[in-house]
């Protein structure tokens, strides 16, 4: 039997600010995708993959705050980080191959930038004391390695 749903320390994702400027995000990288034309065969790749990283901002977050163990969560983190970094890329790529409506992209910057700030209050949100050893070492906390004794097969 589950612990009453007060014993649960899990925030919902729609009440954090990130959440919320994640979807702003997505919102406006699908605005501008769909000027794409449909004819331009080197924009198609780009459209697909700017909703992809748009989305990951807030699937990620999601899965983080769903999870609660610091590696977990810092994984996720590493993920949303590289869909933003991609994204800007991904535009600059659209703009690269001659894309019209690059008015928006100051638009959408400026909505990352807002995001990374949002990102870096939310990380040092993070409890690193609850936590599970990363075998990898690539997400525990500072201090923590994996016991070679402990690796996983």
């Amino acid at each position: 039997m589950l612990p009453p749903e007060d014993d649960y320390d899990f925030k919902v994702p729609d009440e954090l600010p990130i959440y919320h400027k994640g979807r702003e995000i997505f919102s406006l990288t699908a605005q501008i995708v769909a000027l794409i034309e449909e004819d331009e065969e080197s924009h198609a790749p780009l459209k697909e993959l700017m909703l992809e990283d748009a989305a990951m901002l807030t699937v990620k977050v999601a899965g983080a705050e769903a999870a609660d163990l610091y590696d977990i969560r810092m994984e996720n983190a590493a993920i949303i980080r590289k869909a933003a970094r991609d994204l800007l890329r991904h535009s600059a790529s659209l703009e690269m191959f001659g894309f019209k409506e690059v008015q928006y992209f100051k638009l959408l910057r400026e909505a990352i930038e807002e995001f990374r700030l949002l990102f870096i209050e939310w990380v040092q949100s993070f409890d690193p004391w609850n936590y599970v050893v990363d075998q990898w070492g690539l997400f525990n906390p500072p201090g923590i390695n994996p016991s070679p004794e402990e690796q996983e097969d």
